[in-house]
């Protein structure tokens, strides 16, 4: 199950060192940066969209069932991905892939939350989290790798052969949990697909209209304005749902619960949007290759690798705060640390400093807000606490990617005002001119602040968490319910 997860994550860090080799080959007549984040929205939206359904259809069919189809359609999918040859078939194939990694997502925390007892589960989320650094290790440098070597197509060939394997190893080694009986409220999946939608839209696309007009009565407002008319409709629709509703907002009872939703909000937000303006900035103002690039990103990876198993053991016996509340600073002062460097004359050996900073942040982050999140869900909300979670989760990357796009354009157009008329192919793939420079680098610094502040939301509210009950507690409390 880990590898699945491992290669979602993967596929979404590859892709954005990608970025800007994808924009050159793909999109090299326009300077705006928000076409080829779409690359990256489309996954976001198609992943977020059918999350809050894929979890209950774990419980319905059984999450070893459910994963191997979505395996099966995100490996097809990365093959579409590395065959297309323009922008859009690119961002279609993205989206395809964005509904297999829906599929697989929520069944990784389900079966861990249905097959560990609470006063486990720090541990095995512990590794659930160390999974999420190797992937920052991994992607980074497999794709600086292979789009220096053999360019951006292989990002997504190279998913081919982990496919495979992952779902031999699934068919053979995952057992078969005993199912639940669900019903499926469309009416709910329709008003969240159309809010997101609409939501996402204007935000991804209201730099481009200049905040006006799309076209005829459609405005730029009137889109995001409605999104968020339908999504207070879904809301209420939910709460007036009697059978089984899309989103059981009786979960959200539970402090914990719903303070750990909140933050793994702010996390997809900052860990999406932060890795845009770094990469522009690294590759473009400064001329690093992709696979330099990466390198800057070890000392994160390997410090989120090592110290999650760590932190999930020790998330069994304390309360969640303590690793949380200093995890989540280490990330925010670690990205005002980056806005801080990135200019025209700071060594590039600086930024090995704030990336290990926040690898000691993410080992704090990850693991302890996926096991506060589901420690008291019962095994028959399992899949559909997990579907809420990574929900969340992923509309915070979408809102992420989105509004990293508009910011940094606003920024670059602030900073150079010839952007928007400057000649073809200014930020495309290769180093950017001398004059360009500290401008272009003083707008992604001006960016880089932008995830900061919203992750340190994350940190404001986490204060709040109730401290959970002992393990011996926890154990006595699960024993009747397995009897």
């Amino acid at each position: 199950m880990v590898i699945g997860f491992f290669m979602i994550l993967v596929d979404t860090t590859i892709v954005s060192v990608a970025n800007p080799a994808i924009k050159a080959a793909l999109d090299p007549s326009t300077n705006n940066l928000d076409n080829v984040v779409w690359v990256t929205s489309a996954y976001l939206l198609a992943y977020a969209v059918p999350l809050l359904i894929t979890g209950r259809l774990g419980d319905r069919f059984g999450p070893r069932t459910i994963y191997l189809i979505g395996l099966a359609i995100f490996t097809l999918a990365s093959l579409g991905c590395g065959l297309s040859t323009s922008l859009t078939s690119l961002i279609v194939m993205r989206a395809l892939q964005g509904l297999g990694a829906a599929l697989m997502t929520p069944q990784t925390m389900a079966v861990i939350t249905r097959t560990f007892p609470p006063n486990q589960r720090g541990a095995a989320m512990g590794l659930w989290g160390a999974t999420s650094g190797v992937a920052m290790l991994v992607g980074p440098l497999a794709g600086g790798l292979l789009v220096d070597g053999f360019g951006w197509e292989w990002i997504f060939f190279v998913n081919i052969p982990v496919g495979i394997v992952g779902f031999v190893l699934a068919w053979i080694l995952v057992p078969r949990l005993e199912t639940h009986p669900h019903r499926f409220d469309m009416g709910g999946v329709v008003l969240s697909a159309i809010a997101l939608f609409l939501i996402v839209f204007g935000l991804q696309e209201g730099e481009k209209f200049d905040w006006g007009v799309i076209w005829g009565p459609i405005s730029v407002w009137l889109l995001i304005g409605s999104g968020i008319v339908v999504l207070g409709l879904f809301i209420w629709q939910q709460a007036k749902t009697r059978s089984e509703p899309l989103v059981p907002l009786d979960l959200f009872r539970d402090r914990n619960f719903s303070i750990a939703n909140f933050g793994i909000a702010t996390v997809g937000f900052t860990v999406t949007s932060m890795s845009l303006p770094l990469m522009f900035f690294i590759q473009l103002a400064r001329g690093l290759t992709p696979t330099q690039a990466a390198l800057l990103m070890i000392p994160m990876a390997v410090g989120a690798g090592v110290l999650s198993p760590f932190a999930g053991k020790l998330l069994d016996r304390i309360d969640p705060r303590f690793l949380l509340v200093p995890g989540l600073t280490c990330v925010v002062l670690s990205l005002v640390w980056y806005s801080l460097l990135m200019n025209a004359d700071t060594p590039i050996w600086m930024f090995l400093l704030p990336s290990a900073l926040m690898g000691v942040g993410n080992a704090g982050m990850w693991g302890p807000l996926a096991t506060t999140a589901t420690r008291n869900l019962a095994p028959r909300q399992a899949g559909a606490g997990a579907g809420i979670y990574n929900t969340t989760r992923t509309i915070g990357s979408v809102l992420g990617s989105a509004a990293i796009a508009a910011f940094m354009q606003a920024r670059l157009e602030s900073n150079l005002p010839a952007a928007a008329e400057a000649g073809s192919g200014s930020f495309g793939g290769d180093a950017l001119p001398a004059p360009v420079v500290e401008p272009f680098a003083t707008a992604m610094s001006q960016t880089m602040l932008l995830p900061a502040i919203v992750l340190l939301l994350g940190v404001v509210a986490v204060f709040f968490l109730k401290r959970p009950p002992t393990a011996r507690t926890a154990a006595r409390q699960e024993a009747p319910a397995d009897s």
